[in-house]
C-alpha cells in the first residue's frame, strides 16, 4: 500500500469517513506539516519529524498523538477515551471532536519546535 488514499480505500466505509474527518482537522491543525505513510498507517511530519499519525483495525479506529507527554499533559481532555500511551482509539460511528484532535496536534508541534532547538 503505497499511498494515503489506497491505505483509506482499503478500510471499511464508516472508518474511512472518520478517518478522513480526522485527516482534514490535522492538515487544518498543521498545514505546513507534510504528509505520507509511517508505520504502514497515513502519517504527517513537522520539521522533518513525526507528528501525528492514524490508522484502522477490526474493531476501532486510532489517533495516534506519538507523545506519552502530550497525552499526560492533556489528561483531563482524553478522559472517558480509550487511550494508551500515545493513542487514542475511538469507534467510527463516534469520532473524535475537532477542537481535541487540534490541541492535540497543536501540542504536538510545540513539542516537536521544542525538541528541535535543543539540537
Amino acid at each position: 500500500m503505497a499511498t494515503v488514499d489506497a491505505f483509506l480505500a482499503a478500510v471499511t466505509d464508516d472508518q474511512r469517513a472518520a478517518l478522513e474527518q480526522l485527516r482534514a482537522v490535522i492538515k487544518a491543525a498543521a498545514p505546513e506539516a507534510v504528509e505520507g505513510l509511517g508505520y504502514g498507517v497515513p502519517a504527517f511530519k513537522y520539521l522533518g519529524r513525526p507528528l501525528v499519525s492514524y490508522g484502522a483495525a477490526k474493531s476501532h479506529c486510532a489517533f495516534y498523538v506519538q507523545s506519552p507527554a502530550v497525552m499526560e499533559a492533556h489528561a483531563h481532555l482524553v478522559e472517558g477515551y480509550d487511550t494508551s500511551k500515545g493513542t487514542i482509539r475511538f469507534q467510527a460511528d463516534q469520532p473524535l471532536p475537532a477542537d481535541l484532535v487540534t490541541t492535540l496536534v497543536r501540542a504536538r508541534m510545540a513539542e516537536t519546535e521544542a525538541s528541535k532547538k535543543r539540537v
